[in-house]
């Protein structure tokens, strides 16, 4: 695959896709970010280290994903790229995908072939064609259903060194071309590294196919979790801990559920196949010993009432309080798999107070979820008051810190026009063939 690859973002996921690209792929690799208080550190690194990037695994059976090469370029600012690129990977947050796109010359965009989107969500390579259409038409959209894996610093700061600590199972991809020139190269390439790949009819179909669509919003928009992060300074909390260790309650399993349903609804409006949610969650992201969840439980989680799915989800959710595949210590203990500590509203490289990732991500997936079900008039109570839970406390927050210094992850906002640029046409497509809306080149 002797092609020229540049990767727009400058995080951890960045560098290991950079040395899988130059070393699994063969392919010239440029690396372009925004200049910023913690890219300023990467690039003065990267310079020191002749635009080397080094990555390293954890355990040894992650070891193939393991390398160091050289970077051919280098971009600080994404205005300053330039150059023919063929691949442009879209390795950046969602949220910014319009940003890098509008700030990287059309000259520039006009020559690329195709855009892959890392860890896209609900509806972002529609987004991306649809903002493309103007500029090349003919660009290919890729998308995954998320990153491949764990991957952070080596010392906790940016730096060309970084080290993955997990791999995923299982990768969803798809091309709005249906047949793609370089995607059986990267699924070559995942299967390589013990990844199962499995091709979708479409990018938008594999973005249905992330698990934090469906269980980050119940899980980080309750008033519990939303303490925690503005307001904690008690003892610590965690993500998938039960009350009141963490937010997970009876009440929380049924947002989940009928959050999970109302997105079906969108789901079959646009002709993409559903999402067993329960062994969504077992098969592809943690598995329960049998004893736990019987495997017919499992199968049947669709055709089941609502409070025998409700049940079952809290029980997915106590069996892996505790790693039930790790060993036990002496005294019976097993790897405390659910202390995943609830991060606190912090100061930012900007001087600004910030919110963390989980939940400012999960704001805009939820949005566009939102605006998408409201174009598909899809009725989403469920939806609705776990947004409107998040904004009152987005609102109550930032008058409580007047005066200070506050980022724009406290902004209350619509992203309408992101949400106008993934609904535009859709009517249209939708009273044609199914196909005309999934693959659209």
């Amino acid at each position: 695959m002797n092609r020229r690859v540049l990767i727009a973002g400058t995080g951890p996921a960045s560098v290991q896709l950079a040395v899988l690209a130059k070393n699994r792929l063969g392919c010239e690799v440029g690396m372009a970010g925004r200049e910023s208080v913690r890219s300023h550190d990467f690039f003065r690194d990267l310079g020191v280290q002749q635009e080397r990037l080094t990555v390293s695994a954890q355990n040894k059976k992650n070891e193939r994903i393991t390398g160091s090469c050289t970077v051919d370029r280098v971009f600080r600012g994404f205005e300053t790229v330039e150059g023919r690129w063929d691949i442009l990977v879209m390795s950046v947050t969602t949220d910014a995908y319009m940003d890098v796109l509008k700030a990287i010359k059309p000259d520039v965009l006009k020559k690329v072939h195709s855009i892959v989107l890392v860890s896209p969500t609900f509806g972002s390579s529609r987004l991306v064609k649809h903002f493309m259409r103007e500029i090349n038409g003919e660009t290919e959209v890729i998308s995954f259903s998320t990153y491949l894996g764990d991957t952070r610093w080596v010392k906790g700061e940016p730096s060309p060194h970084v080290i993955t600590t997990a791999i995923k199972k299982k990768l969803y991809i798809g091309s709005s071309r249906t047949s793609s020139a370089i995607v059986p190269s990267i699924m070559t390439a995942g299967r390589e590294l013990g990844i199962e790949m499995v091709k979708m009819r479409s990018p938008f179909e594999a973005e249905t196919r992330n698990i934090s669509l469906y269980v980050h919003p119940p899980l980080f928009m309750n008033d519990f979790t939303l303490r925690a992060i503005f307001e904690g300074d008690g003892p610590n909390t965690y993500v998938y801990k039960l009350f009141p260790e963490g937010p997970i309650t009876q009440r929380l399993i049924r947002d989940m559920r009928c959050q999970w349903q109302e997105i079906m609804e969108i789901l079959k409006k646009l002709d993409i196949a559903p999402l067993n949610l329960l062994r969504f969650m077992t098969d592809d992201t943690y598995p329960v010993r049998l004893e736990s969840l019987p495997r017919q439980d499992i199968e049947t989680f669709e055709q089941l009432e609502p409070i025998h799915q409700e049940y079952l989800l809290y029980i997915r959710y106590t069996s892996l309080l505790i790693d039930p595949f790790s060993t036990p210590d002496k005294e019976g203990r097993y790897f405390d798999f659910s202390a995943v500590p609830i991060r606190q509203m912090f100061v930012n490289g900007e001087g600004e107070l910030d919110i963390p990732r989980m939940p400012k991500e999960d704001y805009y997936r939820l949005k566009i979820i939102q605006g998408v079900a409201r174009y598909l008039k899809v009725e989403c109570p469920t939806i609705d008051k776990l947004m409107g839970t998040y904004e009152a406390k987005l609102k109550q927050v930032a008058e409580s810190h007047q005066g200070e210094k506050q980022s724009e992850a406290f902004l209350v906002r619509d992203f309408r026009e992101d949400v106008e640029r993934i609904t535009g046409g859709l009517g249209v497509e939708l009273q044609g063939e199914p196909d005309t809306f999934l693959n659209e080149s």
